[in-house]
């Protein structure tokens, strides 16, 4: 039957073991790679593409979007302390709901993860030409060679993104040198962000500027927009949710982990709920201080982010400082307020830290293919660890082209979305997976338990899916479309080579053992 591979959880372990990464990752590391992919792309650049889908009601999204990730990481925390492999919720769907369900959230991943760097590439770009070389030297790059082509969603004129190009290939080399040393790289970024958006609440929040007025009105757009349109406060959370993009990121490292069952859950709550309560307060001084009302369109909603309706209402010299304009939200904000050289120096931070976000989400994406190669629904080369850094380098500079390719022609709003979608697929399934362990797998040894989970998991899959419906519904066609060419893919190649399907099962007594085949027609 097609639903009837389920992967033992023994041999999901021993097979981790047999082919296995080195373990270098305590708890502090953990949380670290958590913030630093969390902080990234959401707060610096989709601030403003938030508020114009919201406008102050932003602090709402960001609210939504981030009890949504809470429940969701108890719910990774539990699995992710059972089952300390790497692979995430492709690994726990193999456990609970088998092949098939364990290929489809794989999939997903890959447009969580590979999507979500290229957007976070286009980010880095944005400040690296914006604030280190217009404002510090004066220079700007030509538009064909700093933008993608406006045919793909892009600016008027642009060709090629090169600097978002450049930053996915260095990063890429940094992956292959080794985890160890991408993780104290990612300790120093991580350190940076955080100074830099203290430094910008310091400011905003007890400023002259602030008032309250700027909040009136708090849902311009009200709460929800409807389906598919992208708007409200809702529609805002859909897309803010790539704010929080990363932390998930945490468990992909479990097998690099010391001591993962102690470790995993630490590292996974405590980035969240650290970013949850950061998002919210920055958020109040960005539109505290110079306000964040959205463009309005003639029929009274806002213009879509990225429209080139929206481009000519900011080239207006009326919407010349509005938030909603901005391609660096938070140094915009204190270049408008009086603090010119802050901001810049904000805007420094951003372009040297943003590569902490690619660098986590770049290292999930390669422990996803790895660990679907151990398992043989891809080809074994992509499970290739190299025998001096010890890092699945094949993989890992694939995932770098794909990345490049990206970041290189699309914009940062269209790829945010699309990540989005398949974050919320894998964040569903994972809900799913830990009430199905409870029933099929009740004595297995569990460090940490999500606590109320009858109402935790569901409370998770609803959350996700309203969420996935109140994405524009471009970024749910492709979706939809990526999952098609993912049945494909498994019916064509992965559910024939799959070590499950031919009986090849691990067990920790004699390797690799082969054990009764499917019955012919049930493959």
């Amino acid at each position: 039957m097609i639903f009837g591979r389920v992967k033992p959880l023994e041999a999901i372990l021993a097979t981790a073991e047999k082919k296995s990464l080195h373990r270098t990752l305590g708890w502090f590391q953990l949380t670290l790679f958590g913030i630093g992919c969390v902080i990234g792309t959401g707060i610096f650049a989709l601030t403003a593409a938030g508020a114009q889908k919201a406008g102050p009601g932003l602090m709402l999204a960001f609210a939504i979007a981030g009890a949504i990730c809470i429940v969701a990481a108890l719910c990774y925390a539990e699995v992710a302390a059972m089952i300390p492999v790497a692979g995430s919720a492709y690994t726990y769907s193999y456990a609970a709901l088998g092949e098939f369900l364990a290929w489809t959230v794989g999939w997903a991943l890959v447009l969580e993860y590979a999507v979500a760097a290229s957007a976070v590439c286009v980010t880095w770009s944005d400040y690296f030409q914006g604030t280190f070389l217009r404002e510090f030297f004066g220079v700007s790059l030509p538009t064909w060679l700093s933008a993608g082509p406006l045919a793909l969603g892009g600016s008027p004129g642009g060709l090629i993104n090169l600097p978002a190009v450049f930053i996915a290939g260095l990063i890429t080399t940094l992956l292959i040198i080794g985890t160890s040393e991408s993780a104290k790289l990612n300790a120093i970024l991580v350190a940076i962000k955080v100074t830099a958006l203290t430094a910008f609440i310091v400011l905003t929040l007890p400023s002259e500027q602030f008032s309250t007025a700027n909040f009136n009105p708090f849902l311009p757009a009200g709460i929800f927009g409807g389906l598919g349109t992208g708007v409200g406060a809702v529609g805002a959370a859909a897309t803010i949710f790539f704010a929080y993009v990363g932390f998930d990121a945490v468990s992909t490292a479990a097998e690099e982990t010391k001591n993962p069952q102690r470790n995993v859950p630490i590292g996974l709550i405590g980035s969240l709920l650290f970013c949850t309560v950061f998002y919210i307060v920055v958020a109040a001084g960005a539109i505290g201080t110079i306000g964040g009302e959205p463009i309005m369109g003639p029929n009274g909603v806002p213009f879509p982010t990225g429209s080139e309706e929206l481009a000519r209402q900011c080239a207006l010299p009326q919407y010349a400082e509005a938030l909603v304009c901005s391609k660096e939200a938070l140094a915009h904000v204190l270049r408008t307020i009086g603090f010119s050289a802050i901001g810049n120096m904000l805007g420094v931070a951003a372009f040297i830290a943003l590569p902490s976000v690619i660098l986590v989400l770049m290292f999930g994406q390669t422990r996803i293919f790895f660990v679907m190669s151990r398992d043989g629904l891809l080809p074994e080369v992509l499970s290739r660890v190299h025998p001096k850094w010890k890092t699945p380098y094949v993989v890992t500079a694939m995932t770098g082209v794909a990345v490049a390719i990206g970041a290189a022609f699309f914009p940062v709003g269209q790829l945010a979305d699309w990540a989005n979608a398949g974050t919320l697929f894998a964040f569903m399934m994972v809900a799913i997976c830990v009430m199905i362990l409870r029933r099929t797998q009740p004595n297995t040894p569990r460090s940490f338990r999500t606590p109320l989970l009858w109402l935790v998991g569901p409370a998770t899959i609803a959350g996700c899916i309203f969420l996935f419906l109140n994405l524009p519904w471009q970024a749910i066609l492709v979706f939809v479309v990526w999952a098609t060419l993912g049945f494909i893919a498994y019916f064509a190649y992965g559910r024939h080579v799959s070590h499950l399907g031919r009986g090849i099962v691990d067990s920790h007594e004699s390797g690799s053992v082969a054990v009764d085949p499917p019955v012919p027609g049930t493959r």
